[in-house]
């Protein structure tokens, strides 16, 4: 029993370290003002960079939401990556210069990426934006997130959201929330520190000195994660731009959202695990405050996975305490919980409401239960290649 105790104290109080983080970002994201700063300074000749990948169905709106955004001198580059329909046709027709690659063996994003950075080095823009296929960017992001990064020299993250789409079920309102707290409070927690986020895969914006510099040729699900991280390294760690929105909608069947939170979730999981420790420790050795906020912002799993190993370990300890007189466990784990739904409700009320109700987050609880087979598949078969997700209206 006191072997129990042990690890289940130490357990609690490893789980201390993403729960607190989380109030704290939560309770900064409180203390910002509705309004957002925009960006000054000289707008820059840019190149908007946009992987395809057997996007036929949504890339013509999203070129059309970027093309009125762009000067006489900017450049839209669409990379049809191993397209098996009309995506290419589509774009070109849009007004969008496409290139295509094909190579079954070496998939992912990464690869997409490199190949359109490749082909942008004989012109090099002074600012690279790239974004998804898939995605709507709202009236002047671009120019927000130019400017900023050609300001600041530092990479730039969009505010970049997902909707659950008309006639949502309830699980996909609670995505739809959960995407918020990690998007939208957390990194917005960060930034009223000016400290910096972790890149999310669409609506970023790069100088074209770290860009190139950068490896991108990977076929890691979670490229966006590994990238943001590899900049930090570099000293260009990026920033939150709040000012510039860009949006996409939920797959509504039930496999393109499986394959969606599978990909999500087993990288980010992956990283914690393989670069976890190491950038806490070059974080401190390097006396880096900026490396070691990125670093416990990465530390704070997906929402669901959180609430399910405090439950966990709250119910393993309070089993403990029943039988024995060991109560550290279950006092520790019994404040996380309590910090948990604090920074639920928190984030609820400034920013979740237009997502889901109060209601509705009492079945948060079997939401995270549901998530189970995607952390149990973690363990037993973790995803390691990128797949795409299925989208609405996609061929069987």
């Amino acid at each position: 029993m006191i072997i129990m105790e042990a690890v289940l104290g130490c357990i609690a109080l490893l789980l201390l370290v993403p729960v607190t983080v989380l109030l704290a970002e939560v309770l900064l994201a409180l203390t910002t003002r509705g309004h957002q700063a925009t960006a000054g300074g000289v707008r820059p000749r840019l190149a908007v960079l946009v992987p395809a990948h057997n996007e036929a169905a949504v890339v013509a709106g999203t070129l059309r939401a970027l093309l009125p955004q762009l000067l006489p001198l900017d450049r839209l580059l669409v990379v049809a990556d191993n397209c098996t329909d009309e995506t290419a046709a589509i774009a070109s027709a849009a007004g969008a210069q496409v290139i295509e690659r094909s190579d079954t063996t070496r998939r992912g994003k990464g690869y997409a990426l490199d190949f359109g950075v490749q082909h942008l080095r004989a012109d090099a823009p002074e600012v690279v934006v790239v974004v998804d296929a898939d995605c709507v960017v709202a009236d002047g992001a671009i120019d927000q997130l130019a400017r900023g990064c050609a300001q600041s020299g530092r990479p730039l993250q969009a505010l970049n959201l997902m909707y659950a789409g008309n006639n949502a079920g309830l699980s996909m309102r609670l995505a739809e929330f959960a995407w918020i707290v990690k998007n939208q409070v957390r990194p917005s927690g960060l930034h009223r520190l000016g400290l910096p986020c972790q890149l999310m895969g669409t609506g970023m914006a790069f100088p074209w000195s770290a860009l190139a510099a950068a490896t991108l040729a990977t076929g890691h699900i979670a490229e966006d994660l590994r990238l943001g991280i590899d900049l930090a390294r570099a000293g260009t760690p990026p920033l939150f731009c709040p000012a510039a929105l860009v949006t996409s909608v939920f797959p509504l069947s039930n496999e393109g959202v499986r394959m969606q939170r599978t990909r999500w979730e087993h990288g980010h999981l992956g990283i914690i695990l393989s670069d976890g420790v190491r950038l806490l420790v070059d974080s401190i050795t390097g006396l880096s405050p900026r490396l070691l906020a990125l670093t416990l912002d990465l530390s704070v799993p997906p929402l669901a996975l959180l609430a399910l190993q405090i439950a966990a370990v709250w119910l393993a300890s309070a089993v403990l305490d029943h039988f024995t007189v060991a109560q550290f466990p279950l006092r520790v784990s019994s404040a996380e919980l309590a910090l948990l739904v604090l920074a639920v409700l928190l984030a609820w009320a400034r920013y979740g409401r237009r997502a889901v109700s109060l209601g509705d987050l009492a079945f948060a609880g079997v939401y995270a239960v549901l998530k189970l087979p995607i952390y149990a598949k973690f363990i037993i078969a973790r995803q390691l290649d990128w797949v795409r997700s299925k989208r609405d209206g996609d061929e069987s």
